[in-house]
């Protein structure tokens, strides 16, 4: 009788690395409660078991992108790499910039000979990045664009549109005997207008380097010339920024829209100005709500002198059948 050989850890056959890597794949296409099919659900971010409907993972973090192709043509027009581009930049984002922090990507301090080779290239940057005039036109006008509407607190799509305006007004030759700044000016008016987010030509003004006599004149120009479908400003488009300066209650405010959609069944605001009209409304049912709210305060939200705002606000209470108070 002979005896069997004894077979040591060393005897037994090792595995190697890819077979190792197979099974740790495997497991994770098989349900560790009863070996089932694993299946992933994209809408609920989870991979469940088809069998037992174990969730074997949850809130999983979607790598893909964020756009939807149909077809291979249309997969290669859509992917991209880096920012998308935007009207906003003269060179629509494209090139490079340089920063002005004398710091490397450590976070130290650069030597003196770095910061000035640095120094070099940011010029060169600059000088290559707007080649001829009609860019430098462009750059100028897009940076006063970008510093109104932040001073105005204009949304990222109002700024895209009137990027997009001032684009068209110079590839159309409209600029010859006018300045940058009105253009701009002009275009950013016309933007807000067209979103439903309009500005008074005063508190253009204010932030603008014209006078707004000549933003009138080249917004009327720009319209004309370009062909801009630009709606009449309506009142109660003003009244949600008014009321929140003036921090009123959202009963106030639907009470100053009421007033406004009465003016307008019965003509009241044919030929006013929609702000005086909107500041108007705003006092008016401040009144009628007892919040405690002065001409004077509205004026100064709404940049109209307290006269206009009396006449208005007693037209609108008549309107309304109320009497003024």
């Amino acid at each position: 009788m002979t005896d069997s050989p004894i077979r040591t850890r060393s005897d037994e056959p090792r595995q190697t690395e890819s077979e190792t890597s197979t099974e740790t794949a495997d497991e994770r296409t098989e349900c560790p409660e009863c070996g089932g099919r694993l299946v992933s659900d994209d809408g609920r971010a989870e991979t469940v078991c088809t069998d037992c409907g174990l969730v074997v993972e949850e809130d999983e973090i979607d790598r893909g992108p964020e756009w939807r192709a149909f077809d291979a043509a249309e997969k290669d027009e859509k992917s991209r790499v880096g920012a998308p581009t935007t009207n906003m930049m003269h060179d629509q984002g494209l090139s490079t910039n340089i920063g002005w922090q004398d710091k490397d990507a450590y976070g130290r301090s650069l030597s003196s000979r770095q910061r000035e080779k640095m120094q070099r290239l940011r010029t060169w940057n600059e000088r290559f990045r707007t080649r001829n005039s009609k860019e430098r036109n462009l750059k100028q006008a897009l940076g006063e664009i970008d510093r109104m509407a932040s001073a105005l607190g204009l949304p990222e799509n109002v700024r895209e549109t009137a990027s997009v305006i001032y684009r068209r007004a110079l590839e159309e030759d409209l600029l010859p005997g006018r300045s940058i700044e009105g253009v701009a000016t002009a275009s950013l008016y016309a933007a807000a207008r067209q979103a439903g987010t309009p500005r008074s030509l005063d508190e253009i003004a204010a932030v603008s380097r014209v006078e707004k006599a000549e933003i009138a004149r080249t917004y009327r120009y720009v319209v004309r010339e370009l062909g801009l479908e630009v709606q009449p400003a309506d009142p109660e488009s003003y009244v949600p920024r008014f009321a929140s300066d003036l921090d009123l209650a959202d009963e106030t405010e639907r009470r100053a829209r009421d007033l406004l959609s009465t003016a307008k069944e019965r003509g009241v605001h044919s030929g006013k100005s929609p702000v005086g009209l909107a500041a108007a409304a705003v006092y008016a049912a401040a009144l009628l709500t007892n919040e405690k709210v002065t001409q004077n305060d509205v004026s100064d939200v709404a940049s109209i002198s307290e006269v206009t705002i009396r006449n208005r606000y007693k037209e609108l209470l008549e309107a309304d059948g109320g009497a003024p108070a």
